[in-house]
């Protein structure tokens, strides 16, 4: 396994605490793990703790949740201040929200670019429906007003949003793929973020499409020398499919997630 490829297991879904969580993520060949900002000193030590003991790396997710700007941007800057003090080796941003004026959304960018600036610690902004960078071609203008900006690629929200894996808005994409900085491995569909089982075979189309956009921010970052982080994020009912009336998830999604891990390992692993 080349050491410039860190792939990191998420703890969404997950139903233990954080120290069985990073034993569980070590286990299965993890690199790292990447987690929201926790809310309290005493939980940021126990992350801090947990992951050094399994000697994983570090990302983490931040944001706020308010539908007032105000309140928002507050929630916003503390997430980020709390997450850069646990020196992680990125921060993720949920930025925003989809219905903030423009004005608004970047006032969140560039005080998170600033930030990166002062502490050296890379913070990129997601493409995430309901935030700021929801659809591709909104993006294109924050990224086109904003050259410092640095994405998040989860490209799987997109399709949704769209209703296509995207093949009338290459050029978009392409600038897209150009301005990010680490990768959400998820598969989307037209009609919706996530499949039900990557594995299985009517979804070829789809993942190849994904691990192509992907081969590319691959192949730009080695040419720069950057390592190259990924997080394998297939998440839990109800993001995953249910049967109906019972409501069991259709398949396991730690396995699909590890599955996920095994496949990029083969693919980019050994370049």
């Amino acid at each position: 396994m080349d050491s410039d490829l860190i792939i990191l297991a998420t703890n969404w879904g997950y139903s233990g605490d954080i120290i069985s969580f990073c034993q569980s993520a070590k286990k299965s060949g993890y690199d790292g793990i990447e987690v929201w900002v926790p809310g309290s000193l005493e939980e940021m030590n126990l992350l801090s703790k947990s992951s050094i003991s399994q000697n994983l790396k570090l990302g983490l997710l931040a944001g706020g949740s308010s539908s007032n700007f105000e309140e928002h941007r507050k929630e916003y800057y503390q997430s980020l201040e709390r997450g850069i003090k646990l020196k992680p080796i990125y921060i993720n941003c949920h930025t925003g929200r989809d219905y903030f004026t423009f004005d608004q959304n970047a006032e969140l960018i560039l005080h998170a670019i600033q930030l990166s600036k002062e502490s050296g610690i890379p913070i990129y902004h997601e493409t995430h429906r309901g935030r700021a960078l929801f659809a591709a071609h909104v993006t294109r203008n924050f990224i086109e007003k904003n050259n410092e900006l640095k994405l998040t690629l989860d490209i799987s929200h997109w399709c949704n949003v769209h209703e296509s894996l995207l093949a009338d808005q290459k050029e978009t994409v392409e600038i897209a793929l150009s301005s990010t900085e680490h990768i959400h491995a998820r598969v989307g569909y037209a009609e919706g973020p996530q499949v039900n089982d990557p594995r299985a075979p009517e979804w070829n189309s789809a993942v190849e499409t994904h691990f192509s956009w992907w081969e590319k921010i691959i192949t730009r970052k080695r040419a720069e020398g950057k390592p190259i982080t990924i997080l394998t994020e297939f998440g839990p009912a109800d993001y995953m499919h249910t049967l109906p009336y019972t409501n069991q998830p259709v398949a396991d999604q730690w396995a699909i997630n590890v599955h996920m891990m095994n496949e990029l390992r083969r693919k980019f692993g050994n370049k």
